[in-house]
């Protein structure tokens, strides 16, 4: 790839189905490769090498859609040194940008006008321990409103994921500044049992849902 070049596994229009701008039509630019080997990842075919696309491309892509919002995603976005001039062209268009991160690379070199969805892997993804340490520190650290560019997220599939989330959250102090979103890995825990855990324990995090997968069906690409 080039400086402005860039892997693309697949560009298209949807319902944003996660994270706090949920049920908000939004253009997705994902990006192709990840290689960190998730349990339980949904997206795969993200893996593959996909198209190269110019970065203008790409742009006039998304932005054919008119979207309220554009998402960068993945696989994982980071992992392509393109991504990061993409991000702030597509903010001095003043174009509402998300990136949507797996969280295994800091997100220091992010423009700080782009809404940052922090994945924090907890222990049933088998990768835990590959969350990079950086990133809560950054949110931490960051003053208003830049603070408010940083949500969390974490996919619960049993009471282990349950328990870690909880006492990291605890740790940090998490939901007392940031939006945490809480949901579940699809097929693998009722929502309505991670729902009574939160409800029992006070959680101050946000039950989350994965929408497009409720509208369409679950392995269903490009929504």
């Amino acid at each position: 790839m080039s400086a402005t070049t860039l892997g693309i596994s697949e560009i298209f229009h949807s319902i944003q189905g996660e994270g706090s701008y949920a049920g908000w039509p939004c253009a997705f630019i994902r990006l192709a490769g990840c290689g960190h080997g998730c349990a339980g990842c949904d997206t795969g075919y993200a893996e593959e090498k996909g198209i190269t696309l110019e970065r203008e491309e790409i742009i006039q892509k998304a932005l054919t859609f008119q979207p309220p919002c554009i998402e960068i995603t993945g696989g994982e976005p980071l992992l392509q040194p393109a991504v990061y001039p993409l991000m702030t062209q597509l903010c001095d268009l003043d174009q509402k940008v998300l990136l949507e991160t797996g969280g295994f690379i800091s997100v220091e070199k992010v423009d700080t006008r782009v809404h940052k969805i922090i994945d924090l892997k907890p222990p049933s993804s088998g990768v835990a321990e590959q969350n990079h340490p950086d990133n809560i520190r950054l949110a931490l650290a960051a003053e208003p409103p830049h603070r408010h560019t940083f949500e969390f997220k974490i996919v619960i599939a049993g009471k282990e994921d349950y328990e870690w989330a909880t006492s990291l959250l605890q740790k940090h102090q998490l939901t007392d500044s940031f939006t945490v979103m809480m949901g579940v890995a699809f097929g693998k825990l009722d929502p309505a049992e991670l729902a009574e855990w939160m409800l029992r324990d006070r959680l101050r995090a946000r039950l989350q849902l994965q929408l497009h997968k409720y509208l369409w069906e679950p392995s269903r690409r490009g929504v």
